[in-house]
């Protein structure tokens, strides 16, 4: 298998870092963040294997949006690699007692940075090029690994991944609409809780913890919305990297806080 990085490339033109520009990703991702959401948050009540199918999808999603969010491409075995690293994750989930859930991930995690590392030993680019690829990889790697940490937390608790899922979409379709700068964030953060105060409220085994668990989930949607709106975005990017990474975001948190309160 050829180096992952030998594919991707820098994308052209004078684009200076610095003065990337800020480019929220819109009211379309969105939406299609609240359906990826809602499809993680309904198969979550059926179980990990219900679960499973959108999970694959925020992590090929989340994979491809990388890349290009930092303006890689074309990126194909690099994107390969990093979702490859996710399935691998799934996989190791689904095979490990549920106490063991964070040494898969890591386990996975560790080894797929090791296997980027020796690939990209291949690699025939400059110095910088070299350097680029190497942090686009292992960050894809990463993120797409953590993805899977929804699926861990179904195991410990399926209402914890329905109600993070719904904080997420509440705060990404809020987060979407017209507001001031300065306001737009504060009414996302408070659909994210309003969405578990509706769960508290809905599910009979919640009830504080659904508040506190969704405005977590609301606010890593947030922050995953800022970081898709860099580095030149572009419409690629924004139905990729805007639509997956809220809900990736996300997925770090559910498992301890599911752990913590349920």
């Amino acid at each position: 298998m050829s180096a992952p990085a030998e594919a991707p490339r820098v994308a052209a033109g004078p684009r200076h870092r610095a003065r990337s520009p800020i480019i929220a990703p819109g009211i379309l991702p969105a939406l299609l963040t609240v359906a990826l959401a809602g499809l993680l948050a309904g198969s979550a009540q059926l179980g990990q294997a219900a679960a499973l199918p959108a999970v694959v999808v925020l992590q090929a999603v989340t994979a491809a949006g990388w890349f290009r969010l930092n303006g890689m491409w074309p990126a194909r075995q690099g994107i390969l690699l990093a979702f490859l690293g996710g399935l691998a994750a799934d996989a190791a989930l689904l095979l490990a007692p549920v106490d063991r859930a964070p040494e898969a991930v890591i386990g996975v995690g560790g080894a797929w940075f090791l296997l980027v590392l020796v690939l990209q030993l291949r690699h025939r680019g400059s110095a910088d090029e070299r350097l680029d690829s190497l942090t686009a990889t292992a960050a894809s790697a990463l993120l797409t690994v953590l993805a899977a940490g929804h699926l861990a937390a179904v195991d410990v608790s399926e209402t914890a991944v329905t109600v993070t899922a719904a904080g997420v979409a509440a705060a990404t379709l809020f987060r979407a609409l017209p507001a001031p700068a300065f306001l737009s964030p504060v009414l996302a953060l408070l659909a994210g809780a309003g969405a578990g105060a509706v769960a508290a409220y809905r599910l009979a085994d919640t009830g504080a913890e659904a508040v506190a668990v969704a405005a977590a989930g609301g606010l890593c949607a947030v922050i995953g919305l800022r970081v898709a709106s860099y580095d030149f975005p572009s419409r690629f990017v924004h139905f990729t990297a805007g639509v997956a990474l809220p809900l990736t975001a996300a997925a770090p948190a559910v498992y301890p806080l599911a752990r913590a309160l349920w």
